[in-house]
This record gives structure tokens, C-alpha cells and sequence, in this order.
């Protein structure tokens, strides 16, 4: 069972409410008690009662000071210059204007509070020892110099308590600015992981599709003439299903939230450039006459740019395929000492002519090059942000007697963000 807290703390107005009556209480009692054995000049009930008076007042503008501290600071001041003025009896009779000179500086607005505080101070302090010139005993001006070194003190704390809350505030905004900055760059993160995601599923599933749309065509063109033919059509749609459902796992894997459900260890790294023999060979199975022009670099590539050089590669061959169907394509890789050059040549679509007769493959629906799809669709853009995020460069375009050729320079040393 759960039990309740009950806060036994008073709203501040009763606080300061009770605050003011103990201090009026202390003023008037204090004083009385003090001076009891004494032969005072002027007791508190002469002229009136105006010693009592003033005790009072100065203790009941108390309750007001957060509301109105440089007011309640000017009342106490000028009651406590009139108490002593009138040579009433010394006592803790400035125990308000020690109060309220704490929360002027306390709860003020810095400077001018403080400026505030010292001037009704000094005039303070040249008052009262204008009022004890001819007090007798002489030891009793000590009281004179502790009411001084009291308001000091209490303008020196409330500064302090107000410099301290100043502080903390800057602190707390500082803490509240840099948890916003965390959750805009946890944002900024996750757009970056969307996006990259959404890339890899372009690349894989069009790379796919394009094979397969290809394979399905062949299919239904030889299906009763040259069964054997179709089988290793609908064997070749069977890999590539296969393939792309399995990268979709892996790179989709990375969404799931629950780890016990997942079976990381079956998952299936990034494509890279070691892989490149086996997407040249699912090109050559979709009809085009592909050649690697492949140099061993110096130094193991980095992830980053091998995966990217596999992706620029699969959407070029891809697009290929999808747009242009059987031709001849030169894939030229060169890893220079800072820069990976890749080089993609298609020599455009075949005329009949060229196109072997015996080759059941259909002929792709577009007479352009590779750039067909490039700059109507996401092709070319997306290989250009891969080349963007690892500070690299791609260009593409049409090339002399037909033909299309994609061409990109990634940095060995990426400078952009990580894939």
C-alpha cells in the first residue's frame, strides 16, 4: 500500500507572515528586556508610545520584503534613523533592517539592488553615528559599530545567496541547452541512418528486380520452346530473390529493437568489392557482356569506400539492365594511393543487327545509355550523395558514339560522414 507524503511546509505568504511577527516580537520584547535595569533618555512610551511604533512597523513590513524589497529596505531605514535620532533605547531594534537589507540584495536585480543597499547604508552609518556624538557610557557606541558591520554583512550574504542562484540557473540552462543539443543530434543521427537505410534498400531490391524482370521475360519467351533455358531463368530468379532477401535482412536488422529476437549471427555483412565477381556474374546472366578491369590495391580499402564502390557499381550495372538490356560494359577499378577511381562504360543498346538472334533475352525498352533512368529517377543522385557523404565526386553522362559512363573518384580517407 502506498502511502501518501503530506508536506508540512507553509505557503511562503504565511511564512513571511510569521517571519514578520517573531521579528516584531524579538524588536519589542528584546528591547524591553535589555533595557530593564536601566535609566534610559527616552523609553519606548514616551512621545505616544512612537519607540513602540516604530519597533512595530519595521517588524511588520516584513511580511512584504520579496514583494516589494527596496521599499520595505527605504520603511525599515528611515524608522530605524527616526528610532535612534529620538534617542530611544538601544537594543535589537535593527534586526528588520538587517533582514530586509539581505533580501534586497538577495532577491534584487543585481547591481542596483547592491547600489541601493550601500548608499542607504552609508547614509545609515552617518546617521547613527551622528545620533551617538554625545552617548554616555562611551563603550556604548560599540552598538553603533556592530549595527554597521550587521548591515554589511547581510548585504554581503544576500549577494553572495543571489551570485549562487545566478549560477545555478546559467548551469541549469546550460544542462537544458546541452541535453536539446543531444536529442537534435540523436535526430540528426537517426535521418542520417534513415537515409542510409533507404540506400541500401534501393540498391539491393532494384538491383534485384531489374535481374529478375529480365529473368521473368526470358521465361515467358522460351518457356515452351527451350525449357531447359527457362529452368536456368527461374534458377537465376531464385538466387536473386534469395540474395536480396537476405541483405534486406541485414541491413533492415538494424530497426529491430528486441536483440533476443534477432539473430545477429546470421546476419550477412555489407557487400563490398570482394563481391564484385559474383555481381558481374549475375549481369553476365542477365545478358550483358560485362568485363573487369580490376587493379589490386595497396592496402586493404576501408569499409566505408568499399561498400560505397559496390553500390555505385550494382545501380550503374543495374540501371543497365533495366533500361538498356544486352550491350557490352567495361567495369574499370583503379585504388590509387589516396583515391579509388571507378570507371562504368556501357556501349548503348545493340541494334538487331548486333544482337544475336539465338540470344532469347529481350532487348531493354529504352535506347538510352545508362543515364536513362538517371536523371528522372534516384540513380544517379543517390550514387552522387554516396560520393558526397565520403568527400568524393561522381559524374556522369552520354558519352561519343553512344553509349553512357558513370565515373567517380571516392577519397581512401573519407572526409564526409560514415556510411
Amino acid at each position: 500500500m502506498k502511502h501518501r507524503v503530506v508536506s508540512l511546509r507553509l505557503p511562503l505568504p504565511a511564512q513571511e507572515a510569521l517571519l514578520a511577527l517573531l521579528i516584531t516580537v524579538m524588536q519589542v520584547q528584546g528591547t524591553i528586556v535589555r533595557n530593564a535595569d536601566e535609566v534610559v533618555q527616552r523609553p519606548l512610551a514616551d512621545l505616544g508610545h512612537l519607540g513602540y511604533v516604530l519597533l512595530i512597523v519595521s517588524g511588520v513590513v516584513i511580511a512584504f520584503r520579496r514583494r516589494w524589497p527596496v521599499p520595505v529596505f527605504v520603511i525599515t531605514a528611515l524608522t530605524s534613523l527616526v528610532y535612534y535620532g529620538l534617542d530611544f533605547p538601544d537594543g535589537p531594534s535593527a534586526l528588520s533592517l538587517v533582514v530586509a537589507l539581505y533580501t534586497l540584495a538577495a532577491f534584487g536585480d543585481g547591481r542596483r539592488s547592491l547600489v541601493i543597499a550601500g548608499v542607504g547604508t552609508s547614509v545609515l552609518a552617518v546617521g547613527w553615528l551622528v545620533a551617538a556624538a554625545d552617548i554616555e557610557p562611551r563603550v556604548a557606541i560599540g552598538w553603533v559599530y556592530f549595527r554597521i558591520g550587521a548591515s554589511v554583512m547581510s548585504a554581503a550574504l544576500g549577494e553572495s545567496f543571489r551570485s549562487r542562484q545566478v549560477i545555478a540557473a546559467e548551469a541549469q540552462e546550460r544542462a537544458e541547452l546541452a541535453e536539446r543539443t543531444r536529442e537534435e543530434e540523436a535526430r540528426a543521427r537517426v535521418d542520417a541512418e534513415r537515409l542510409r537505410i533507404a540506400r541500401e534498400v534501393h540498391d539491393t531490391v532494384a538491383h534485384a528486380i531489374a535481374i529478375i524482370n529480365v529473368q521473368s521475360g526470358v521465361t515467358a519467351h522460351v518457356l515452351d520452346k527451350r525449357p531447359e533455358v527457362a529452368r536456368e531463368a527461374l534458377r537465376v530468379i531464385e538466387q536473386t530473390s534469395s540474395r536480396a532477401l537476405r541483405e534486406m535482412r541485414a541491413i533492415l536488422g538494424v530497426l529491430r529493437d528486441d536483440d533476443g529476437d534477432d539473430n545477429s549471427n546470421g546476419r550477412v555483412p555489407y557487400p563490398g568489392l570482394g563481391q564484385i565477381d559474383e555481381l558481374a556474374a549475375k549481369a553476365r546472366e542477365a545478358g550483358l557482356d560485362i568485363k573487369v578491369e580490376e587493379t589490386s590495391p595497396a592496402a586493404p580499402l576501408p569499409s566505408a569506400v568499399g561498400s560505397a564502390a559496390y553500390r555505385i557499381l550494382q545501380e550503374s550495372i543495374t540501371n543497365v539492365v533495366r533500361h538498356v538490356g544486352p550491350t557490352r560494359v567495361t567495369v574499370a577499378l583503379n585504388p590509387g594511393v589516396e583515391v579509388l577511381e571507378i570507371r562504368v562504360t556501357d556501349e548503348g543498346r545493340r541494334t538487331a543487327s548486333d544482337h544475336d538472334s539465338a540470344d532469347p533475352r529481350p532487348a531493354g525498352r529504352h535506347t538510352s545509355g545508362t543515364g536513362s533512368s538517371a536523371t528522372s529517377g534516384r540513380g544517379i543522385v543517390g550514387m552522387r550523395e554516396r560520393c558526397r557523404l565520403l568527400g568524393g565526386e561522381l559524374d556522369a553522362g552520354p558519352i561519343a558514339g553512344g553509349g553512357f559512363e558513370v565515373k567517380a573518384r571516392l577519397p581512401l580517407a573519407p572526409t564526409g560522414a560514415r556510411l
